[in-house]
């Protein structure tokens, strides 16, 4: 494999063999080579100190790279996959400050969900709740409109959908909350961080901390219930405190 540094730039991403195509010039020809960019892969390239962290490559991504032939020698392959930077990553950035709206398609990577932005063809893994209902089959290739989150890191920019499923029991707590209603929750674990409640059946779960509710933590054992009342409710995080 080639010492020789070489910069080029991601035109394909296949996510789910992963390995990126690249476009590079030499001498003034236009050329084009492939690399795998594996969890295994970059993790070894953070060992031997290539890089810092691992990235999920875009179309468009600028990186520098080494070109040898592969294993077998029957081709050239690109090693040692640096990510620079992605100037359409920084444009999409730059609208979402004062326009943050985009439309996309959901895709599914590694088990995660995505959003691939209509013309930039950037990936944006979707900020996932734990109530969230997973699209279907069909809902995959339709359209969805999105917004950009956490954009001070661009390394972990998330997408936000506008609209979004969730099971009906989060409803149900979302109501809750609203309202103020105070809920009986079934105790179904209690260990040395906290008492572990089902606040809708079992598939709206919340804890609270043994510290401040010890007087409870001894008066209650699992299949008790306790009166709590939801506090903060998000798509992501839900807090109870036990009402008294």
């Amino acid at each position: 494999m080639s010492n020789t540094i070489l910069q080029g730039k991601v035109s394909f991403v296949n996510h789910e063999k992963k390995y990126v195509m690249i476009e590079y010039e030499v001498n003034g020809k236009k050329k084009t080579i492939n690399g795998v960019v594996d969890d295994k892969t970059q993790e070894q390239l953070i060992k031997d100190g290539v890089i810092k962290k691992k990235h999920l490559f875009h179309i468009g991504d600028i990186i520098n790279f080494n070109a040898g032939l592969s294993g077998r020698g029957d081709k050239m392959v690109a090693s040692n996959i640096q990510y620079l930077y992605n100037p359409a990553l920084d444009v999409l950035i730059n609208k979402a400050k004062t326009e943050n709206n985009f439309i996309g398609y959901l895709k599914m990577a590694d088990d995660k969900i995505y959003v691939k932005e209509i013309d930039s063809y950037l990936f944006f893994p979707v900020a996932s709740s734990p109530w969230q209902i997973i699209p279907t089959e069909k809902e995959l290739n339709e359209a969805v409109t999105f917004s950009l989150e956490s954009m001070d890191n661009k390394e972990k920019v998330t997408a936000k959908l506008f609209n979004n499923n969730y099971i009906p029991e989060f409803y149900a707590a979302v109501k809750l909350h609203k309202t103020k209603t105070p809920v009986d929750a079934e105790v179904y674990k209690i260990s040395p961080h906290g008492i572990y409640l089902n606040i809708i059946g079992d598939k709206v779960q919340a804890k609270i901390p043994l510290s401040k509710n010890a007087a409870v933590a001894d008066n209650v054992k699992a299949g008790d219930t306790i009166k709590v009342l939801i506090t903060y409710l998000s798509p992501a995080k839900i807090i109870v405190e036990s009402v008294l």
